[in-house]
């Protein structure tokens, strides 16, 4: 026992010494065993999630393009640039009888957080609870999901202000100062990731509706271009909200005709099988409109995915093998040029077996800290495991 620690208590001496050598060596040994586990994790992680949210989304409506892009941006919000189409198209399905739809809109943003603009028909499809304050009632609040709360620090009380897409268009969208009610409870999904509003609170920020200042009431003479018999006339003087409001809930009105407002999106749910066969023909070669089934998109993408792994395990398995041979040689050429070294313990009285011991302890210290090392990645990766995929689904 005795002859053991004596080895191990030099070998951790050289090692010390030659910390540069042994952390190269550690973290080559720890990416050997990380990476594989890692890469595999990932890639059946993805395969669940990314099969879970398709399996309960039975279609989806968007502007013809890229299908995977739409799929994503409806079931994961991302926000890639996509042609929007309108409610009039989701009003059609509606009124085929055959489905139901739910509009969505993810253009818009706040911060990192994508701002969801939907109905509370949505809650009901994904079955999403409110954890905490109360569900969406008026123009300009917001529900967050969990890890929306998680990060932000927002609670039921507290505002966020949307995101302009571009600093220096002066006449697009308006930032909207969002009143939060509600905090979701987490299910692991998008969801978690999402400030979700009224589908019209999207069209206010797009500058399709607003509010006014009440004409009547203003003390300013300047704001009234004009006096009419019953009515007065606004210049570009008067105030615009960007804050809703109950007591200016009233001001706010839309300019146009709302079967015109954009979507990005339609989450649509049919009533039966024969009901998606016949809603599937329908958009079959239709011009500007594309008709999903997100299980078939998804599953064309994880067909590609694991192609692609099959390959990358090949050229992983030739990287640790390389690596292995790598450190072998390193080891070998090492105790040569230590020869002169353990040549002289020998004279100083150290048997073979000693000598052999005091090697051996130095590749085990090793291999232990690589171990160890490796195992603190897959502990934070396991603890980290869901955000990552998310991130990784998202871009």
């Amino acid at each position: 026992m005795r002859a053991i620690s004596n080895s191990v208590y030099v070998a951790l001496a050289y090692l010390s010494y030659h910390w540069l050598r042994t952390l190269m060596l550690t973290f080559a040994l720890a990416l050997i065993g990380f990476a594989p586990w890692f890469i595999n994790q990932a890639l059946q992680e993805t395969q669940k999630h990314l099969s879970e949210r398709a399996t309960t989304t039975p279609l989806v409506l968007g502007a013809k393009g890229s299908a995977l892009e739409l799929v994503l941006s409806s079931l994961y919000f991302d926000r890639k640039s996509q042609e929007a189409i309108t409610l009039r198209t989701v009003n059609e399905i509606k009124d085929s009888k055959l489905a139901y739809a739910i509009p969505f809109n993810s253009f818009y943003h706040a911060g990192d957080f994508p701002i969801i603009g939907t109905n509370l028909d949505y809650f009901d499809f994904r079955q999403l609870t409110i954890k905490e304050g109360r569900q969406l009632g008026i123009l300009g609040e917001a529900v967050i999901g969990a890890n929306v709360a998680a990060k932000s620090g927002f609670k039921p009380g507290d505002k966020v202000i949307s995101s302009p897409d571009n600093l220096f268009d002066i006449s697009g969208s308006y930032p909207l100062l969002l009143s939060i009610v509600g905090v979701l409870a987490k299910t692991g999904s998008a969801d978690d990731d999402a400030i979700f509003v009224d589908i019209r609170s999207t069209w206010i920020i797009a500058g399709l509706g607003h509010g006014h200042q009440d004409l009547a009431k203003v003390n300013d003479p300047t704001l009234v271009q004009e006096v009419q018999k019953e009515n007065l006339i606004a210049n570009a003087n008067l105030q615009t909200y960007t804050v809703i409001d109950r007591s200016n809930l009233s001001s706010f009105h839309f300019h146009g005709d709302d079967a015109d407002f954009p979507l990005s999106s339609a989450l649509v749910i049919p009533k039966d099988e024969k009901s998606t066969t016949l809603l599937l023909g329908r958009y079959q070669g239709h011009e500007s409109l594309q008709l999903l089934e997100p299980k078939q998109v998804v599953t064309g993408l994880l067909d590609t995915m694991f192609r692609i792994k099959r390959v990358l395990d090949v050229v992983v398995g030739i990287v640790i093998l390389s690596t292995l041979l790598t450190i072998f040689l390193v080891m070998v050429l090492s105790l040569r040029l230590r020869a002169r070294e353990l040549s002289i313990m020998s004279q100083l009285g150290g048997s073979r077996t000693a000598i052999a011991g005091f090697v051996l302890s130095e590749f085990l210290l090793i291999a232990l800290l690589s171990l160890s090392l490796a195992g603190i990645g897959l502990a934070l990766s396991e603890l980290y495991r869901e955000q990552l995929i998310m991130q990784l689904i998202a871009r």
